[in-house]
């Protein structure tokens, strides 16, 4: 039975820790420390200040927590249901969770044994035991351990983790930076048997031929170039890896088991929504190795690219429905450059600058014209095409917002371009509203200090890119450019926390989108305003929107 692994107990216990990561009374930076920005354009080292946040330093009494026995006859009236949830939940996971408890006990012990090596090696020195190993396992650099020992699910939750400041503690935030997403390509005999039985012909009627040696290897899919037989087009050809799908559901109704036995024995849980985040990571990761759904994403950008008139300009993979299922999606293969190759650009098109305000627009575009958004456009996936096209590459990850969100974020992105923090901090408090009465002009100061460690950031990006094969060099450049972003994001959250705010994961996805964008206007247009140009279109026509 799935909820018999100890491994994945670590998920729920992220959510106890922010409890108590929430009662601090300073912002933690990046890499430990306090928060440190630099005033207006000067570099950080110079003369910092610092950001507190300001938690209310009285609080109101309470009462005597009620001891464990009592919440428990409290609560005996929900016991049915929850004995009921369990059993469903434990019947649709199968046979997939005893083994799935097997890998979780080795990778406890694999983990566990790290972290008792390194505790012997710094119990007897004069400095102690350092803060990172008095948690155990539950430390975030064992815990990411942990988790990418365990395998797809939990590298992928690690992910989750790291892109939702809002919802984890920034130490832990910080840490899953490094989850990396890469496995051991699976033999090509299991790629030939999965794609045999998902298209249910020979593959030599579909295919002219497909490369055995894969593009790429993650822990869900792995990616085979390929040629079509009947048109002679080259293709990629995404196979889900076997067995994934079953262990994701064992994981994740595992996960759900803990997460509602955790909110059954402590009633407080529910206030976090913790059952409601797992669901949505469930939801969420489901999705992800569903490739229908994909490739309903694909299709949807490139009817809004048609019905906007942006087909001549960008462009999306050609989904072939014809041998694409659940667990293959073939695609037209694109070839380009990544939008931080500026040499690579500069010979493909004679101003990189329209390439940007192409690509801003047709993504400010998506937010309110297209069923979803592109959710990742890191320099993976956002690409100058040899015909000088902007390329969006990789659909598994969209958003989609609420007019409600939107219209604070119009505001939002309007007093950033203007430098007007105070109508800034008026759209934050709007779409993160929780009841609160908040500073408007402190948080405003605040957010003055932090926008301005934007200009910061390092803006030397250095990127090997696919003109070789040199794939991971560009998969290095992603990654830090990642971090950074992150950074700069969970500062913003962590002092918008202070002030008693909780955004929507949507807003999350915006900001992370927007802050890829910034860093390729100062890579390609450094003198552009990406918010303030004419030439970009960020805003609509607010009487053709209803608010929720």
């Amino acid at each position: 039975m799935a909820a018999a692994r100890g491994a994945a107990l670590s998920r729920p216990t992220i959510l106890l820790l922010q409890q108590h990561h929430r009662s601090l009374h300073q912002v933690p930076a990046v890499g430990g420390g306090l928060l440190r920005v630099g005033a207006g354009r000067r570099r950080v080292r110079a003369a910092g200040v610092r950001v507190r946040a300001r938690y209310s330093s009285s609080s109101p009494s309470q009462a005597q927590p009620q001891d464990f026995p009592s919440r428990l006859q409290d609560r005996a009236g929900e016991l049915p249901k929850l004995v009921e949830d369990l059993l469903q939940t434990s019947i649709s996971t199968g046979p997939r969770g005893a083994f799935r408890m097997a890998q979780g006990i080795q990778a406890v012990l694999g983990v566990g044994g790290e972290w008792l090596n390194d505790f012997s090696k710094t119990a007897n020195t004069s400095a102690g035991i350092p803060a990172q190993m008095r948690l155990g396992l539950l430390s975030p650099l064992y815990l990411r351990r942990l988790f990418e020992r365990m395998g797809a699910t939990y590298i992928k939750l690690g992910q989750f983790i790291a892109s939702a400041p809002t919802f984890f503690p920034a130490e832990y935030v910080e840490e899953f930076q490094n989850c990396f997403d890469r496995a051991p390509a699976v033999p090509y005999s299991e790629i030939e048997s999965i794609l045999r039985e998902e298209l249910q012909r020979p593959l030599d009627s579909v295919y002219e031929y497909i490369d055995p040696v894969p593009i790429a290897s993650a822990s869900i899919a792995q990616v085979h170039a390929a040629r079509l037989k009947s048109s002679q087009k080259d293709v990629v050809i995404k196979v889900l890896k076997p067995g994934i799908e079953d262990t994701l559901v064992a994981d994740l109704n595992f996960i759900y088991v803990v997460a509602r036995v955790l909110e059954f024995l402590n009633p407080e849980l529910e206030r976090t929504s913790l059952v409601a985040i797992i669901k949505d990571i469930k939801e969420s990761m489901l999705e992800e190795v569903d490739f229908r759904k994909e490739a309903v994403n694909i299709e949807a950008f490139q009817r809004y690219l048609e019905a906007m008139g942006f087909d001549r300009q960008a462009k999306a993979p050609f989904v072939y429905q014809h041998c694409s299922t659940k667990r293959v999606l073939t695609l037209e293969r694109l070839y380009g450059v990544p939008l931080t190759d500026l040499d690579s650009i500069r010979s493909l098109v004679p101003d990189p600058e329209l390439t940007l305000v192409t690509a801003l627009n047709v993504w400010f575009g998506s937010l309110i014209s297209c069923e979803s958004f592109h959710a990742d456009v890191h320099a993976g996936n956002l690409w100058l095409l040899r015909d000088g096209r902007v390329g969006f590459i990789d659909f598994g990850i969209v958003g989609r917002i609420s007019p409600r969100t939107w219209a604070a974020m119009e505001i939002f992105l309007a007093s950033f371009a203007t430098e007007d923090y105070n109508a800034m901090a008026s759209a934050l408090s709007e779409m993160g509203a929780t009841g609160t009465d908040i500073d408007v002009d402190s948080f405003a100061r605040d957010l003055q200090k932090i926008f301005s460690s934007i200009q910061e950031l390092d803006t030397e990006i250095i990127v090997a890119t696919a003109r070789g094969s040199d794939a991971t060099a560009v998969s290095a450049n992603v990654v830090v450019d990642e971090r950074q972003m992150n950074a700069l994001f969970l500062d913003l959250v962590r002092v918008s926390e202070s002030y008693g705010l909780k955004f929507p994961r949507e807003f999350a996805l915006l900001m992370k989108q927007l802050l890829y964008f910034d860093r390729y206007t100062r890579l390609l247009a450094p003198s552009m305003n990406m918010l303030r140009d004419e030439r970009i279109n960020i805003t609509t026509n607010q009487q053709t929107r209803r608010m929720d």
